[in-house]
């Protein structure tokens, strides 16, 4: 037997939604500058940014699964959805920033 700890596996997107946020809520600021304009935090950018991981499509293909599943939108707390690019500069600053998220990265 091995004694590290097990790892939760979910095939739920909603499950990871909620579990991606809230890891990002506790690790990121809110907002990545003083005068963004706060339409969606980083945590917000970040968890969608991981379901487009998850679910194997690219920056407009997560919105377009957002946009269909508006429990999904309910869960991350989105009134409206980001622009597909919008995904495209958070991750882009979120890496410049040092954070760790290689595993967005298309294969």
């Amino acid at each position: 037997m091995s004694s590290s700890p097990a790892r939760l596996m979910t095939k739920s997107p909603l499950a990871l939604a909620r579990q991606a946020l809230a890891v990002a809520q506790k690790a990121l600021p809110a907002y990545s500058s003083p005068y963004s304009r706060k339409d969606f935090t980083q945590a917000q950018l970040f968890a969608l940014l991981v379901l487009r991981v998850f679910l194997k499509t690219d920056y407009r293909g997560v919105i377009q699964v957002c946009r269909d599943f508006a429990e999904l939108q309910e869960c991350l707390g989105l009134s409206k959805l980001p622009h597909y690019s919008t995904l495209c500069y958070a991750e882009q600053r979120l890496v410049k920033k040092g954070l760790s998220i290689s595993f967005c990265k298309s294969p």
